[in-house]
C-alpha cells in the first residue's frame, strides 16, 4: 500500500455518469484525481482491474449494526467490516437498538463508533417514535442535528394512523424523510411465512400478503394528505408494488426499495423448515418474485436494499415459530442481484449498480454513490464473472445466518476503496 494512499486503477470497466468505459482512475488524497485512457503516476499503487468492473461504492440505505444492545448479533465494526466486503461504502443503520436510537445522545453514539471503525460511512436512522412505540414523536430537530438521516420505526409499523400522520407532517417541516415500515400486525396474527401453497403444504401459519398491502396504501395516503415525501422499506409483493406504482403515476412522493433476498429466493425455500429463511417481510411467491424485477425494470422499485439483519446462532437455532427473522445479507447483497437480475438477463449491469449506489444516495440525500473526477473515491472493484459458493462460516459479520449456504453465486468483490483508503481486499 501506497505511503500516500495514491492508487491507479488500470484497465477496468468503469461505470461513471450511467456509462461504462474500459479506463483508468487515479486516486489522491481521498478523491478521484482523474478518469481517462492511459493514465500514469509513478508514486501510485497499480492496480490491475482488467476484465473487472469499478464501480461506485455501494449504498444500503437499511441495515440493521445491532449496537447499542445487541453487540453479540453485530456492532458497528464487524457490520462495517462485512459491509465493505460487500463493496458498500455507505450504509444506514435502523433505530431498533437497545437503547433505541430515539434520542441525540444514541444517534452520536452511533457516528462516533463507526468514525472509530473508521471502514464505511455509517448515516444513523433515528426512530420515529419514542421507544418504537408508536405513541409520542420523538424530536425531530434534535436528531437531524446530531446527524441523522431520516426516520423509521423499521420493525413495527406505527399502528394509530392519526398519529402516522402526525409523524409525516412534523417530518415534513424538517425535511426529513419517513420510512414506512408495512405491516398490519393483526393481519399477520401469528404467522411465520407467506399464506399460499407452501404454507398449507408444510402447516405453518401464513401470513396474508394484505397485511404489507394495506399499510403501504394507508401511509402513502397520509403522506399524499400531508404534501410530504415517504419511502417505503422491503416491498416484497406483487400487489405492494402495483400500488406504489398507481401512486407515482398519480404524482404522489413516494418512494420504494426491495431486498435481494425478495429477487432470488420464494417461500419453496421454507419446505425445510430453514430458520435461516424466516425474514420479515416473508419470503413470497414465484409470482411475487417476478412482479418485483419488473418493478424494478419499470422503475417502480426505485432501489435494492440489503435490510442486512444479522442474528446470533441461538436465535435461529429453535423452532421455527420462535425464531427471528432476518438474513446477514451485506456480504451476498450484490452477488445475489447479479445472478438473479443481470446474469439471466433482465437487468443490464449499468441499471442494477444504479438501483444500488446513486439511486437509494440520492432517496435519503446521502452526497454518495458516484464515481467522477473531484469526488470522493469510494468505490469498488468487483469481478462479475466469478463464481463462488456461499459459506456463511467465512462470513466477516458476526451473522452468520442465510438461507443461501452452498449456492453458487455470480459476482465477487476484490476490493473495496472508502474515502480512498483500501477498506478490504479479498
Amino acid at each position: 500500500m501506497s505511503e500516500k494512499n495514491i492508487y491507479l486503477i488500470k484497465g477496468g470497466d468503469i461505470y461513471s455518469d450511467g456509462e461504462t468505459k474500459k479506463r483508468d482512475a487515479l486516486i489522491s488524497d481521498g478523491v478521484i484525481e482523474a478518469l481517462g485512457e492511459g493514465l500514469d503516476c509513478k508514486e501510485a499503487t497499480i492496480i490491475d482491474a482488467s476484465g473487472m468492473w469499478v464501480v461506485p461504492g455501494l449504498v444500503d440505505i437499511h441495515c440493521h449494526l445491532r449496537e447499542p444492545g445487541f453487540e453479540h448479533k453485530e456492532d458497528i465494526a464487524s457490520g462495517s467490516a462485512a459491509a465493505a466486503k460487500g463493496g458498500f461504502t455507505t450504509i444506514c443503520c435502523m433505530a431498533n437498538t437497545d437503547p433505541v436510537n430515539d434520542n441525540a445522545v444514541v444517534t452520536r453514539y452511533i457516528r462516533e463508533r463507526a468514525r472509530d471503525a473508521g471502514i464505511v460511512r455509517v448515516r444513523p436512522i433515528a426512530a420515529l417514535t419514542k421507544g418504537l412505540r408508536g405513541e409520542e414523536l420523538t424530536e425531530v430537530g434534535e436528531l437531524a442535528e446530531a446527524g441523522a438521516v431520516a426516520l423509521s420505526d423499521d420493525g413495527r409499523s406505527v399502528r394509530n394512523a392519526h398519529r402516522m400522520r402526525l409523524a409525516l407532517s412534523y417530518a415534513r417541516h424538517f425535511k426529513m424523510k419517513v420510512i414506512s415500515h408495512p405491516e398490519d400486525t393483526d393481519l399477520v396474527n401469528e404467522g411465520v411465512m407467506n399464506e399460499g401453497y407452501w404454507s398449507t403444504a408444510i402447516g405453518l401459519p401464513g401470513i396474508t400478503r394484505a397485511a404489507e398491502e394495506t399499510i403501504i396504501f394507508r401511509d402513502i395516503t397520509l403522506a399524499a394528505l400531508e404534501d410530504a415525501d415517504i419511502h417505503i422499506a422491503h416491498v416484497s409483493t406483487a400487489g405492494g408494488a402495483e400500488i406504489i406504482r398507481g401512486a407515482k403515476r398519480r404524482g404522489l412522493r413516494v418512494t420504494c426499495e426491495t431486498a435481494p433476498h425478495y429477487l432470488y429466493a420464494t417461500d419453496e425455500m421454507v419446505k425445510d423448515y430453514d430458520s435461516n429463511t424466516k425474514v420479515n417481510p416473508p419470503l413470497r411467491a414465484e409470482a411475487d418474485r417476478i412482479a418485483l424485477i419488473e418493478a424494478l425494470r419499470d422503475g417502480t422499485i426505485d432501489c435494492i436494499a440489503t435490510d442486512h439483519a444479522p442474528h446470533h446462532v441461538d436465535d435461529k437455532r429453535v423452532e421455527y415459530s420462535a425464531a427471528a427473522s432476518g438474513i446477514s445479507g451485506f456480504e451476498t447483497a450484490f452477488a445475489i442481484c447479479w445472478t438473479a437480475l443481470v446474469k439471466p438477463g433482465h437487468m443490464t449491469p449499468e441499471a442494477l449498480i444504479a438501483k444500488m449506489t446513486s439511486v437509494p444516495a440520492d432517496i435519503l440525500g446521502l452526497g454518495s454513490g458516484r464515481l467522477e473526477p473531484g469526488g470522493a473515491a469510494d468505490l469498488a472493484i468487483i469481478d462479475t464473472r466469478g463464481e463462488w459458493t456461499v459459506d456463511p462460516s467465512k462470513f466477516v459479520s458476526r451473522g452468520k445466518n442465510t438461507p443461501f449456504a452452498g449456492h453458487v453465486l455470480t459476482g465477487i468483490v476484490k476490493r473495496t476503496f472508502r474515502g480512498g483508503r483500501l477498506v478490504y481486499e479479498g
